[in-house]
């Protein structure tokens, strides 16, 4: 019987081409996400253990322990002395140690400056983390070995001489304070999954390196060194600072603000270790355990990367492997459905030589099995087809070097789940989606091998799909409703579930969509073919062609039905995206507007007043002010301790050209401040006194130094950004409320004062304003444009700010919009299925309409004419079904939009002409071409052929 099954597929090959196609691109799908999930697991792995170089054993805390607070202390303050590295290194069996402390300095020559992190040397530049290109590693005093790119930057080349300098240098040299090992030990190897090192923060408040916002150096000393080698970081071991420069123990010591090396804080230690040996290689482990500080021990390098593997196992990429197998089982799903029709007609075709088997001894059992084995060898086939595409798109990925911008080199990791699972699933969905076709294999009768075929399916759905639909739709609409109601009883300020349990009415609309959508999937069988007969009689009357496809399209109810229920998937899922997308985008931009009452701002202590000139000629950027401003405190009626910024400006005329906020009446003099209605911290309204006293004094002044460019001296006196002292200042004026909301969100209130309480030295600037109105639309250019071009005019400042509605406009649209093609990206796999599947449906009409179309051509019917019917024919069941996909979308979106949306603001509820359009422009493009293949069989054969074939 096996044999017999095989010949039949071979002669009915053509007709499970698309149905192998449509399994194929499921589990290629399927495959490539796994194997993507063992690149960023490689790459992480890789990644995390970069920093090690190549040691081969790390000294580092114990873990998996129960340390107490007092321990983790002990652990994070012990010194490289602790450690007895000479010792270490003179262990029978070390062939090097390296203590692990990092920074960032500021590397200077001439008149050119550049930031760069910087670790600790080592005898031998195999245990390095970095690559030495070009020289040597350090090993005497006062050397250095620079990233390529800070090279290049400064234009340095090895043998020349740079001065490096930190902020920890600076600051021990005005205290005289020459520990400068406050804080954490700097680490450099324990690194997160984004490229950034746990302790990296650590390292630098250790260090205390930064450097100023134009990169120079900003004390009077500094440490002159020789360039003795380049570095590169292949492996991106610190992908997020752009490489690592080494410095000899001498120079990072100074930059730590330390006269001592063995006095600088760390916690790991790296060591080469001869493993030639297991035996030699665990004694000479033993004897530097012997050696260690308390909780620490050591540990290999391949126990490591194992921890590494594992945590990154069941982290990030574990989370994105599901995510993205998510959708190939979707596919895969959509897959099914062309797959049934495929064999239904199969079965169909075949049931007078499924006759003829029973006519001579097949059994029932026999047939069934046929049908399923014949399914089975059609998945195992299509599914290793499908792996050996996921593999070489992959490969191709890899190769491609696309994923470096991410800082991570993939390479292709082969493993077991990559080949068994999306085979196991091809093979599983293709026998799942032939059971229904098996079952109808077995109702044939010996008889019928008498009687002449009729492919038309006369079959009516069942009674239990059409109550089973009713009930899944009737409860997913009755989840929508509640969740409506819950939400807008919750917007109205009246006690509602919402209110406590926001999380269960959002899963009750979610569900209710999904019952929705199953419910109409399931019954697509009763009201699809119903909506195609009605859209096809109109498009009946166009001509003959659409006349035959009117009628031809109504043959196989059940068939079109599945067919357009694919489609159906597919387009549903792109528009709700589309839909609940747009709507957050414009709701968003609602919602922003009506909270900030001034287009975008500019904020920096080492803002200039040239830049403020070049940003006010932005094009976009209809008007403008540059003030200059002062972090001061005051107190409210309720005796609560505000922090305002307080802004000088020339008259409320000038305010009025940019603050979108109803100033009339409104003035602005040398005895009164404009203060806002309602504090930004809290949103509530701010009660104030018939005069407010505002106070700049040193504790002031000392947060500005901690929290911008402003620096203090070793005496804790404050220094404003012009220079100036900053002595205590009061001022005291009458306060005029107007409700503008939102000028910097960094302070409680932002208070607008006259001008001139700055330039005749009542109060003293800290810094700048640039208050922009923007004109987008009117300019005729784009608000990102607008946007980028500003941040552009102040990238020189590093302590400037671009922030306003227009800046988180754009990062949210930005956000949304990668979020969106992400997503619709990956259903266009289910959608091409879909599409397949079209084609397959109009290929399988073809084959069963032989007879009828040679019928046709024989009465004269030309052959432009039989094209152009299937043509109609493909453009109903892709248009149709796509239409009503537009339409379930945007009204699950629309749902999705207000459920989530509201909670910020208005919601709006638009309609994705653009997205929905192009969807529906390539459903009816893509079947026009699917359409092609087919028109060719139905008119190369002669009519007396095609009459004798049939």
């Amino acid at each position: 019987m096996f044999s017999i099954t095989l010949k039949l597929m071979k002669k009915s090959a053509r007709m499970l081409i698309p149905a192998g196609i449509a399994i194929l691109i499921g589990t290629a799908f399927i495959a490539a996400t796994f194997l993507f999930g063992n690149a960023m697991n490689d790459a992480l792995a890789a990644q995390n253990t970069a920093q090690l170089g190549g040691a081969n054993y790390v000294i580092s805390p114990d873990s998996g322990k129960d340390l107490t607070d007092k321990d983790q202390d002990y652990i994070y303050t012990r010194t490289v002395n602790d450690f007895q590295l000479d010792r270490i290194r003179a262990t029978e069996g070390v062939k090097d140690a390296r203590a692990s402390y990092a920074g960032s300095v500021t590397v200077t020559r001439g008149n050119k400056h550049a930031s760069s992190y910087v670790i600790t040397t080592a005898a031998k530049r195999t245990l390095l983390p970095v690559t030495i290109t070009q020289g040597d590693q350090p090993a005497d005093s006062n050397e250095i070995a620079l990233t390529k790119s800070v090279a290049d930057q400064l234009g340095v080349k090895v043998g020349d001489r740079v001065t490096v300098n930190s902020q920890a240098t600076q600051y021990a040299g005005k205290t005289g304070d020459s520990a400068g090992n406050t804080g954490d030990a700097g680490d450099e190897s324990a690194q997160n999954a984004d490229g950034t090192s746990s302790h990296d923060g650590d390292s630098d408040a250790a260090s205390g390196a930064s450097v100023s916002s134009d990169g120079a150096n900003t004390a009077d000393s500094g440490m002159t060194v020789r360039v003795v080698g380049l570095t590169d970081d292949p492996n991106g071991a610190y992908a997020y600072y752009g490489g690592a420069s080494v410095l000899s123990d001498n120079v990072i010591t100074a930059m730590a603000g330390s006269n001592d090396f063995g006095n600088l804080p760390v916690y790991l230690v790296y060591l080469d270790i001869d493993d030639a040996s297991d035996t030699a290689a665990a004694s000479t482990v033993k004897q530097v355990s012997t050696l260690l500080p308390k909780h620490f021990s050591v540990q290999s390098r391949a126990a490591l990367v194992e921890e590494s593997v594992k945590s990154m196992s069941s982290g990030e990429t574990s989370i994105t492997t599901i995510f993205l197998l998510s959708f190939g089982i979707l596919a895969m799903l959509v897959a099914a459905l062309v797959i049934a029709n495929t064999f239904q007609v199969l079965v169909a075709q075949r049931r007078r030589t499924l006759a003829l088997l029973r006519t001579i001894g097949a059994n029932k059992s026999q047939l069934y099995v046929s049908v399923l084995f014949e399914a089975g060898v059609l998945g195992l086939i299509a599914s290793a087809l499908g792996v050996g595409l996921g593999i070489g798109l992959m490969a191709a990925l890899c190769q491609s070097g696309l994923m470096k911008a991410t800082g991570m080199t993939m390479r292709l990791v082969l493993s077991g789940p990559v080949f068994t699972v999306p085979m196991a699933f091809g093979i599983i969905m293709t026998v799942i989606a032939s059971l229904g076709s098996a079952r109808s294999a077995t109702a044939v009768t010996p008889l019928e091998a008498l009687r002449p075929i009729e492919l038309t399916d006369t079959r009516r759905a069942g009674v239990v799909r059409a109550v089973i639909s009713v009930l899944l739709i009737v409860a997913g609409v009755a989840l929508c409703a509640f969740s409506v109601w819950q939400m807008s009883e919750n917007i109205a300020g009246r006690d509602s579930m919402a209110d406590k349990q926001y999380p269960l009415v959002l899963l009750a609309a979610i569900i209710g969509c999904a019952l929705i959508f199953l419910g109409l999937v399931l019954s697509a069988t009763f009201w699809l073919p119903v909506l195609m007969r009605g859209v096809g009689a109109m498009v009946a009357l166009a001509g003959p062609s659409a006349k035959v496809a009117h009628a031809n399209i109504q043959k196989n109810p059940r068939r079109v039905a599945a067919t357009g229920a694919a489609l159906l998937i597919g387009v549903t899922l792109v528009s709700t995206i589309a839909t609940g997308a747009a709507s957050a985008k414009q709701t968003m931009n609602e919602a922003l507007t009506t909270r900030y009452s001034v287009d975008m701002i500019a904020a920096g202590a080492d803002m200039t007043g040239k830049q403020a000139g070049e940003a006010a000629k932005v094009k976009g950027v209809q008007s403008s002010i540059y003030a200059p401003t002062r972090m001061m405190t005051m107190k409210d009626a309720d005796g609560k301790s505000l922090s305002v910024l307080v802004v000088g400006v020339d008259g409320v005329d000038a305010l009025r050209k940019v603050v979108r906020s109803d100033l009339s009446g409104v003035t602005i003099d040398g005895d009164s401040v404009l203060m806002p209605k309602y504090s930004a911290a809290t949103g509530k309204d701010i009660p104030l006194d018939k005069s407010v006293t505002f106070t700049a004094g040193a504790a002031e002044a000392q947060a500005d130094a901690a929290n911008g460019p402003s620096g203090n001296d070793a005496n804790g006196s404050a220094e404003n950004g012009n220079g100036q002292s900053g002595g205590t200042q009061t001022l005291t004026l009458k306060p005029r409320k107007v409700d503008y909301r939102r000028i910097a969100s960094n302070y409680a209130a932002v208070a607008f004062v006259d001008a001139s309480h700055f330039t005749n030295g009542g109060i003293k600037a800290d810094g700048h304003i640039m208050l922009m109105r923007i004109d987008a639309e009117g300019a005729g250019v784009a608000l990102n444009d607008v946007f980028t071009n500003v941040q552009n005019v102040f990238s020189a400042s590093a302590g400037v700010t671009v922030t306003g509605p227009v800046a988180e406009r754009t990062q949210w649209e930005t956000m949304i919009n990668g979020m969106m093609a992400l997503l619709v990206g990956l259903i266009a796999v289910a959608v091409l299925i879909a599409l397949v599947g079209v084609a397959n449906t109009l290929s399988l009409s073809v084959i069963e309409r032989t007879r009828e179309s040679a019928t046709l051509r024989a009465i004269g019917m030309t052959r432009g004419q039989l094209r152009r019917s299937l043509a109609v024919e493909a453009l109903l069941l892709s248009l149709v079904s796509g239409v009503v996909g537009v339409v379930l979308g945007t009204l699950f979106g629309w749902l999705g939009s207000y459920m989530v949306f509201s909670l910020y603001g208005d919601t709006v509820f638009p309609f994705e002409w653009a997205t929905n359009g192009v969807v529906l422009g390539v459903a009816a493009l893509a079947a026009l071409l699917a359409s092609v293949a087919p028109a060719r069989r139905a008119v190369k054969t002669p009519p007396v052929e095609a009459l004798a074939e049939a």
